[in-house]
């Protein structure tokens, strides 16, 4: 007989070892870095990847759960500084935005 206590921890272990996916979001430069901020807060996102026109990655930022209550964003400053710049060249930001959970 399974009780309640056991459905719940069921329920949880499914969350937590759910399959990534990946979202893709364009964005206009001036505002990447509140987006990036957004998502960094967010909690279910892992990673987020800054995409060039031809598909390469030009910059890959991880995101942890203990990262970002920790401060991620303090840590983060450099790679903040680096969209800002990459920001204040283009129009528009193609970013790969990797969550955990159910999409």
């Amino acid at each position: 007989m399974i009780n309640d206590s056991t459905a719940e921890y069921a329920s949880h272990a499914e969350s937590v070892h759910a399959k990534p996916w990946t979202e893709e979001l364009e964005v206009a430069g001036d505002q990447l870095i509140a987006l990036v901020k957004r998502l960094a807060a967010e909690g279910r996102v892992r990673r987020i990847r800054l995409v060039a026109p031809d598909g390469g990655i030009v910059l890959d930022i991880p995101l942890t759960v203990g990262a970002v209550a920790g401060g991620a964003v303090v840590v983060a400053a450099p790679l903040l500084a680096i969209l800002g710049a990459v920001a204040a060249f283009v129009a528009k930001v193609k970013l790969e935005v990797v969550r955990d959970g159910e999409a």
